[in-house]
């Protein structure tokens, strides 16, 4: 098995958003904002090379969406999902599984696009089977009010029309070292990957813990539909990941991509920071 951190750019997200309850006094240390109150944050995915299987998970935001589109989220930096793949030899057309964590635009926007005339939307994974939690489908297709502008349905639809979509069983191993954690507080059943890689155990955190600065416990974004749940997931993970020593991969920190996590008097923290290609 082989791992590839994957980076399809950057984006900017409001800071208090991003940290909900904390005060921007404490949250502007750890990743200051611009003029407009707008953090950077990472859209960083994962492939994994299993055998026959090439497995993706998320995609970032895609480039399908219109200009007034991306004025609000400011997707930046030199990276894209194609460059990626290819640094390490791959194209799109090589992914056997697009695995979401969940179908919010900064999770699933590569997932389509449009085809060479730009007169319909298709599958960037060709030969990909599209991989989501029937919860989580089920809840972005009827968008409740406050997560409405993060399920967009030209990134959703077109996937089950193109027959290429196939539900989750979180109960069974999905690919050999491979499983999924559930989780409810961001979302209604977010997919955590976890993958046992060279002896240790590697959990894709998603928006669960979307950085580093995020491990505290009160830090719970804004965003999410269930904020103490969030804490309590967070609560058990943690320290499952302390415990056990588990490696923890961040979707969204802008430049750190793992860390592992201890117990420590003020709860818990970070430990060590260092890169996926360090394992």
């Amino acid at each position: 098995m082989n791992l590839f951190t994957i980076n399809t750019g950057h984006f900017k997200l409001d800071g208090g958003a991003m940290f909900g309850v904390v005060p921007k006094s404490i949250w502007h240390k750890l990743n200051p904002a611009d003029d407009n109150n707008m953090c950077s944050w990472a859209l960083r995915c994962l492939l994994i090379e299993n055998g026959k299987q090439l497995i993706l998970i998320d995609n970032g935001m895609g480039n399908k969406q219109d200009q007034k589109f991306f004025s609000h989220y400011y997707l930046h930096g030199d990276d894209t999902l194609e460059k990626s793949l290819n640094h390490y030899g791959f194209t799109a057309n090589d992914i056997t599984d697009m695995v979401l964590t969940h179908l919010h635009f900064d999770h699933c926007g590569g997932s389509i696009q449009y085809n060479a005339d730009h007169s319909k939307l298709e599958p960037a994974f060709k030969n990909a089977t599209y991989h989501i939690h029937q919860k989580q489908w089920d809840w972005a297709l009827n968008p409740n009010p406050r997560e409405k502008a993060s399920f967009l349905k030209e990134n959703i639809v077109p996937i089950q029309e193109s027959g290429q979509l196939k539900m989750l069983d979180t109960t069974k191993q999905f690919a050999d070292s491979m499983s999924f954690k559930e989780v409810y507080g961001h979302t209604e059943a977010m997919v955590l990957p976890f993958i046992e890689f060279k002896g240790r155990k590697i959990l894709y955190m998603a928006d669960l813990l979307p950085s580093a600065a995020h491990v505290p416990l009160p830090y719970v974004m804004a965003y999410d539909v269930r904020p103490l749940e969030t804490m309590k997931e967070k609560t058990k993970i943690l320290q499952e990941a302390a415990d056990q020593n588990w490696v923890l991969y961040l979707e969204h920190d802008p430049s750190i991509e793992c860390i592992t996590v201890e117990n420590t008097e003020k709860g818990i923290r970070v430990k060590e920071k260092f890169k996926l290609s360090e394992l």
